[in-house]
């Protein structure tokens, strides 16, 4: 790839991903990590990214930078967050990972909703807080900076003595053959608790991730109950999945 090549790439992948690593664009676009680190640097330099240790992140992951609130395929978004909030009744208790199409969740849940929410995402716990009638029970003490959510064994354990009876798991990719995958490792073995303690996955992706792999496994798609994108269930993009006995919305 040329230069501007390599970071228009770079640029797709912040935004779909909110957050990359070099190791991982460096393997994918077949260039030196060095080559990497200062298509990072240019891209940061000319405002573009969040330039960080070991990789990057997207300006509309962190307010401080973004104040507007810019979420890329925000209309996307808002499509599956309305329908992962259909899902939810009065009493249920929801574990909740993070991302943006979480936080547009918890922004769409409606005002007379009935429910707990069990989350360490602290732009979603915000969100929680100023809902009329939910109750919120936040989980860990080690925050991820890159995620903005509570991470390792005290996060794990607690989410360990809960019996939830859905769970949203913000999707970084989703692959018929290879499951959910992500980047991050600590947020993965959080993904995988939730998952062991919940009657219900339901996995929330713009369909850009689908079909996509990351090098951290999750979980195998026999795992999940239902995928909820912003296409409509009958698209052949999704018949895969369909096929493979998930139920898609």
């Amino acid at each position: 790839m040329l230069k501007k090549e390599r970071q228009a790439y770079i640029l797709r992948q912040v935004n779909l991903h909110n957050k990359v690593l070099s190791s991982t664009l460096s393997s994918e676009i077949h260039v030196s990590e060095d080559t990497i680190r200062r298509d990072l640097h240019e891209l940061a330099e000319d405002g573009r990214i969040i330039k960080v240790h070991g990789g990057a992140l997207s300006h509309s992951f962190h307010d401080v930078y973004n104040p507007s609130g810019h979420i890329y395929l925000h209309d996307h978004k808002k499509v599956i967050a309305e329908k992962a909030a259909a899902l939810i009744e009065d009493g249920m208790y929801v574990l909740t990972s993070g991302g943006s199409t979480i936080l547009e969740l918890a922004r769409v849940l409606p005002p007379q909703l009935r429910a707990t929410f069990v989350s360490g995402s602290l732009p979603a716990i915000v969100e929680y807080l100023h809902h009329p009638n939910i109750e919120v029970i936040v989980i860990g003490d080690k925050i991820s900076r890159n995620g903005r959510i509570t991470v390792g064994g005290d996060a794990i354990s607690k989410i360990g003595h809960i019996r939830a009876d859905l769970c949203f798991l913000g999707v970084d990719a989703i692959h018929v053959q290879h499951g959910v995958t992500d980047s991050d490792w600590d947020v993965v073995q959080l993904k995988k608790a939730m998952i062991e303690s919940s009657q219900k996955v339901v996995c929330l992706s713009i369909a850009e991730k689908t079909n996509a792999v990351k090098p951290v496994h999750v979980c195998p798609v026999g795992s999940i109950h239902t995928l909820i994108t912003e296409l409509p269930p009958g698209d052949p993009l999704l018949q895969p999945y369909v096929n493979a006995g998930i139920e898609v919305l």
